[in-house]
């Protein structure tokens, strides 16, 4: 139990770490960002991948309680 707690933990600490460098470290410019000014996540893609995910749960648990 410990181990699947701290699996779930390490997991929840490294998405909000990388969420919280991104959020801080992006800057606005009108060029092409350098290596150094890039994201580390695709924030978009994840959050489209998200919903994408839910729905297909939505839909199996739906399906499974007709």
């Amino acid at each position: 139990m410990r181990l699947l707690f701290g699996i779930i933990i390490g997991g929840l600490l490294t998405v909000g770490g990388a969420y919280v460098y991104d959020s801080n470290n992006v800057r606005m410019a009108t060029t092409a960002p350098t290596t150094a000014e890039r994201t580390l996540v695709n924030w978009d893609v994840v959050g489209t991948k998200w919903d994408e995910l839910t729905q297909r749960a939505r839909a199996q648990i739906h399906q499974l309680t007709s």
